[in-house]
């Protein structure tokens, strides 16, 4: 089974530089761990001990696995898994000097 994982650049470290990888798995957890075997250190930059990390967000085919089941989201061949860090923050208004 093949599914094709978008890595963001903030991880491409852990692939060598690639933005894609391939990897396999009939979960999202057999997923991550499938690739770690091969990306060491990816697995714990996606999920802690409660599940996916907060400030991770992964897409499987557009669709947030956080609403699909999370690491329980079944994948199969064909599949596309997008990470992305979540973004927040921004700057607020600015104050007025006057």
């Amino acid at each position: 089974m093949s599914i094709e994982v978008r890595i963001p650049t903030i991880l491409r470290t852990y692939t060598a530089g690639e933005k894609a990888v391939e990897g396999s798995g009939a979960t999202l957890a057999e997923l991550i761990d499938d690739l770690e075997s091969r990306h060491g250190g990816l697995r714990d930059r996606l999920v802690d001990d409660r599940g996916l990390r907060r400030f991770v967000n992964v897409y499987l085919n557009d669709e947030d696995v956080r609403f699909l089941g999370g690491l329980e989201t079944p994948v199969t061949d064909g599949d596309h898994v997008t990470v992305l860090p979540a973004v927040a923050g921004g700057a607020g208004p600015s104050p007025h000097v006057g």
